[in-house]
């Protein structure tokens, strides 16, 4: 193999993948290596961790086809420390000779053959569809956020992809909070597919301000992310994800209309108090009065309590997780939100005001 790259875009892909070559648990040594593979017009990099693998396509001069594995993270620091000239990669047998300028070195590889085969999505059987950049970046970051780090509980640690009334969701819980968005508002197929979170978090770091939109295709088993000149194809969760729609109160007793940026900073700072009392801040609704408060205790430092003037018509107090409540609030668009009470032991409700296309509800706290 004998192909001329130039520093720049081979150094970002490398970066790409070798990230995914870093995370692998699997007892294989060759899958630290980054799989390069030259032919045509192209270099092919690919990294595997056997449940997630990205694949970078770089335009490239090729003298000479071929493939080799080579050892990730000391090839993409290597390659981002040369200076801005093309760089020339030649393979004799398992040695990889790197060189750029007057800068040289050579890598000991692994011959491809032993590299494992990747995953492929059949597009006869799977369900695709194109997404606008922005939208899916926005989407994604107002749900995974509620996403489970509980490995005991799988279904939790993803993203549930699924079609309801000809659109199609995504969602995620971890069971002390859940998050919807409506992600495509029309699909022709249905879908039912757990997205491991770690896989979206990955898809997310590789976005760019280049990239229009994003490919999708899903089967039964894998899911594959198209981006400009990059593919991710991960497994899904094999699992079932709770009917989370039960868990979405129907209507509130209580619904406010309140100013985002002022209900950010009161809890901010109420949750400064509530350090030491796990998070925990009460958010209360007083009719006589029309505030809305959020207020803390804490027994070493002392409290904190701060109102703002709304249009209540019924008293309600609820305890809530600060850190929960804030993560809700930075998750909404909109200058204003909807938040809806029902009692103490009910879920709250937030929703963006002028909007229904997100909900999130997050559990209560004992008070």
């Amino acid at each position: 193999m004998e192909v001329e790259v130039l520093q720049d875009k081979l150094a970002k892909a490398l970066n790409a993948v070798s990230r995914v070559a870093a995370s692998t648990k699997a007892g294989l040594p060759i899958l630290t290596n980054v799989l390069l593979r030259a032919e045509g017009n192209q270099l092919t990099l690919t990294a595997t961790n056997m449940e997630l693998a990205t694949v970078e396509f770089v335009e490239a001069k090729v003298v000479k086809s071929g493939t080799i594995t080579v050892p990730a993270k000391l090839l993409a620091e290597f390659v981002s420390a040369l200076p801005k000239e093309p760089v020339s990669i030649k393979v004799n047998s398992d040695k990889v000779t790197i060189s750029a300028g007057k800068y040289k070195s050579t890598i000991n590889g692994i011959l491809a053959d032993d590299f494992p085969e990747l995953p492929s999505i059949d597009m006869d059987s799977a369900v695709g569809f194109k997404i606008n950049v922005d939208i899916f970046k926005e989407a994604l970051n107002e749900v995974i956020i509620a996403a489970s780090n509980d490995t005991t509980r799988p279904a939790l640690t993803g993203v549930f992809f699924n079609t309801f009334e000809g659109a199609l969701y995504i969602a995620a819980t971890d069971g002390y909070r859940l998050a919807d968005k409506k992600f495509v508002d029309d699909v022709q197929s249905e879908i039912k597919a757990i997205v491991p979170a770690s896989t979206l978090q990955e898809v997310l770091r590789l976005l760019s301000e280049t990239m229009d939109e994003v490919e999708v295709q899903i089967n039964d088993a894998l899911i594959c992310f198209k981006m400009g000149e990059i593919e991710v194809t991960s497994k899904l969760i094999d699992a079932s994800f709770p009917d989370y729609r039960l868990l979405i109160p129907k209507k509130t007793v209580l619904n406010l209309e309140l100013e985002k940026s002022e209900l950010q900073r009161m809890v901010k700072v109420a949750a400064l108090f509530a350090r030491s009392s796990g998070g925990s801040v009460v958010c209360e609704a007083l009719a006589e009065a029309n505030t809305f408060g959020v207020s803390a205790v804490a027994s070493e430092l002392g409290e904190n309590s701060s109102t703002m003037e709304v249009e209540v018509e019924t008293d309600e107090k609820v305890a809530l997780n600060s850190r929960y409540l804030l993560d809700a609030l930075n998750a909404t668009k909109d200058s204003k939100i909807r938040f809806g009470i029902s009692s103490k032991l009910e879920p709250v409700v937030i929703r963006n005001a002028q909007s229904d296309d997100y909900t999130h509800i997050i559990m209560p706290l004992k008070s």
